[in-house]
């Protein structure tokens, strides 16, 4: 039996705690500071219409109880969470438990590496394994989407194909290990995915535009965010030609969509059936509608996803002209919320 602890009672947190606890082998507990609001009885509806009906073995607020007889530990947080979530359950980790994240690109290894000791192995995901969304909190989630294969990244493990296999079977899809932290942390996904879009709908934004409805991220989808997207891209790759990773180990934008220019990468984006029905982040005022600056879309995805591409760029001296305009706007935007607070 392995025992698997869940941090983080988000969408993925919901999708993943309820599909692990549902195999014979996976015994979960579930760590969130809103353990009341929780049943241990999970629903999880599949695109297929057959519930995935499970029990979890625990869901605690307390850290010790939570973790410290864990194989293995998944956050499921947003990036500006996971430092002080490391913090917490540090103390009661046990040496070999296998710590890692759902979001290696909002900067998990690198708070992990400084904040966990050296007998604690390190994972995590390049992309999320499902597209999830909460249904009733505590209760039920929708699983939205799979993804066919995985990739993984795992430090300071010297048996690394056994980790695999586990993570393989408990997921059940092929997994692929990849060089280093680095192929995890740095992706075409949300980092620069979720910034693009955002910019092409808000970088003439000020605080006295109204908008007339809100819009939906994916279905309404344009071409200004696909030309961006491809351009951020480029930018991206030619900062890992900086680094120590595989020159295959992540497939272009276009690539990676099937498709083979802005045009078609928007057609592309707009038909996946996982994005159906997801709104922008915004806000509803008595004027109108006006981004939400307090969502992860602008929380995380600048501050804690796209920073560490736009760090690295810099430290190394590649030119990213389309990455510093687009971060540099979202990072000014998501500060007008610390300094309104």
């Amino acid at each position: 039996m392995i025992n698997v602890c869940i941090c983080g009672g988000g969408s993925l947190g919901h999708v993943i705690a309820g599909y692990l606890a549902s195999k014979d082998n996976a015994s979960v507990y579930m760590f969130t500071q809103r353990a009341h609001l929780w049943s241990n009885n999970l629903t999880i509806y599949t695109p297929n219409g057959s519930p995935i009906i499970s029990q979890l073995d625990c869901v605690t607020t307390d850290a010790q109880s939570a973790v410290s007889n864990a194989d293995i530990v998944l956050l499921c947080l947003p990036g500006y969470a996971i430092k002080e979530e490391l913090t917490i359950i540090a103390p009661y980790l046990k040496a070999g438990t296998f710590v890692g994240s759902v979001f290696s690109s909002t900067g998990f290894f690198f708070e992990a590496m400084q904040l966990l000791d050296e007998e604690i192995p390190l994972w995590g995901f390049q992309r999320v394994p499902f597209i999830a969304r909460t249904k009733e909190y505590g209760r039920s989630a929708f699983l939205l989407g799979y993804k066919l294969s995985h990739n993984i990244a795992v430090e300071r493990c010297k048996d690394k194909e056994t980790f695999r296999t586990i993570i393989e079977d408990l997921f059940d899809a092929p997994v692929n290990l990849l060089n280093n932290f680095y192929e995890a942390t740095f992706t075409n996904s949300n980092p620069i995915l979720h910034p693009a879009r955002l910019y092409s709908l808000f970088s003439d934004w000020n605080e006295s535009l109204f908008y007339d409805r809100e819009f939906l991220f994916y279905e309404e989808w344009n071409n200004v965010a696909s030309e961006l997207l491809i351009q951020m891209d480029n930018e991206l790759f030619g900062m890992l030609k900086m680094l120590p990773v595989s020159p295959h180990f992540l497939l272009p934008i276009l690539e990676y969509y099937e498709s083979h220019d802005a045009d078609s990468l928007t057609r592309k984006i707009r038909s996946i059936v996982g994005f159906k029905g997801i709104k922008t982040p915004m806000v509803e005022t008595e004027m109108g509608w006006q981004p939400d600056l307090n969502s992860r879309y602008f929380q995380e995805d600048f501050a804690y996803g796209l920073r560490y591409i736009h760090e690295t760029a810099h430290r190394f001296d590649v030119d990213i002209p389309v990455i510093d305009r687009i971060y540099e706007w979202g990072v000014r935007l998501a500060k007008r919320v610390d300094n309104k607070a």
